[in-house]
């Protein structure tokens, strides 16, 4: 964890406490107050101020998202106490690791050392105060980002217990999930079918007539049939090796029949350029799995080779206890749109089996797309 982020935490727990001490004020006017019919409007109109701020304050400095319209004066209270005693520790431990670090500095540089003898069971050490003022507080730095890890984790749980999404808007949010994979999906299968119907036009049924009209000729020409028929055998050929290479893109054989690992393997060979794969999978994962794993990876390593002008690629699959995963880097040009056909198609079946999938390709780049999928599909 960065630097920057722990001080961001820093930031939020101490202005927690502040927050913590105004809300203790708050309830502490608030509880009478709300034995008064005509001070609850007020009393509620604080409530919703403070949760207000406790939201901005969690998003801005801690990275927790909350559900509006959730929180309570239950919360306001847990909240309150865990804020004063938390930003009341991290406060003093790190006024006390400022006051060593900068006092052992200051021992030093500018004054002359005195030595300190300490006696430890078993060992004598003899050092200065400015050592042990720079020991001290580095242990102290420690201790703090300690307490700091702690206490956000206490609040981010305060959080989803308080202002997390109740069941009724998890099932709104999956509801609006699936209907968006649901069409997503639609347009993923139109785009292949569109994509098809050109590989078959401009490829395929191109050579399908050039074909025709060199049997035609040599049906008409008998003494040029020979060099005819021959030319026409290459060209069925020529059609076989398109046919060939349109049915792998639609769908490799080698998938369903010898894995994963294979298919890939056919791609590399394919590729035209260098492709290392590292298949870090024990077992085969479930078909639908396998099956969006290979689009990504094929798709990834097509672009490369087409759009890129990458000289190296590699792709790394790997699992986790509960999802499998593939990334493949390049070495390329970068500037890959996400938004394109291709990426975006990917994307729609990943987040329609409950994956996610992102690209990182910054201009010059390199490109690293991946993908993260769990290793059951979903249920329907």
């Amino acid at each position: 964890m960065s630097g920057t982020r722990i001080a961001r935490m820093l930031a939020g727990v101490l202005l927690g406490m502040a927050l913590g001490l105004a809300e203790l004020l708050f309830l502490c006017v608030a509880g009478p107050a709300r034995l008064v019919p005509a001070l609850r409007p007020a009393a509620a109109r604080g409530l919703a101020r403070f949760t207000a701020l406790e939201r901005a304050r969690l998003a801005r400095w801690l990275d927790t998202d909350t559900t509006p319209g959730a929180g309570g004066y239950a919360f306001l209270a847990a909240r309150a106490v865990l804020g004063v005693a938390g930003g009341y520790t991290c406060a003093t431990l790190l006024f006390l690791t400022c006051l060593l670090l900068l006092g052992g500095t200051w021992e030093l540089l500018w004054n002359v050392p005195e030595p300190i003898s300490l006696n430890l069971p078993g060992v004598r050490v003899v050092t200065n105060g400015g050592i042990l003022g720079l020991t001290s507080g580095t242990l102290l730095l420690v201790v703090l980002t300690l307490m700091i890890l702690a206490v956000a984790a206490l609040e981010r749980r305060l959080a989803a217990r308080f202002l997390g999404p109740n069941h009724q808007e998890l099932m709104r949010r999956r509801i609006a999930e699936l209907t968006a994979t649901r069409s997503g999906i639609v347009r993923a299968v139109d785009d292949e079918r569109r994509r098809i119907e050109r590989d078959l036009h401009d490829g395929v049924q191109q050579r399908g007539v050039a074909l025709a009209m060199l049997l035609g000729r040599a049906r008409h020409s008998p003494g040029q049939a020979a060099e005819l028929v021959a030319q026409a055998y290459t060209e069925s050929r020529r059609l076989l090796d398109e046919l060939r290479s349109v049915a792998w893109r639609v769908y490799p054989t080698a998938l369903d029949e010898l894995g994963l690992r294979a298919a890939l393997a056919g791609v590399a060979e394919r590729a035209g350029l260098p492709v290392t794969v590292h298949y870090g999978l024990a077992a085969r994962p479930a078909s639908e799995i396998e099956t969006a794993l290979y689009f990504v990876a094929r798709e990834a390593i097509t672009n490369a080779v087409k759009h890129a002008g990458a000289h190296d690629i590699l792709v790394v699959l790997s699992e986790d206890e509960r999802t499998v995963s593939v990334a493949i880097s390049d070495d390329g040009k970068g500037g890959a749109d996400p938004a394109g056909g291709g990426l975006s198609g990917l994307a729609r079946r990943v987040l329609a089996l409950d994956g996610t999938f992102t690209v990182d390709s910054a201009p010059g780049g390199p490109t690293r797309i991946a993908a993260t999928l769990p290793k059951a599909p979903p249920c329907e």
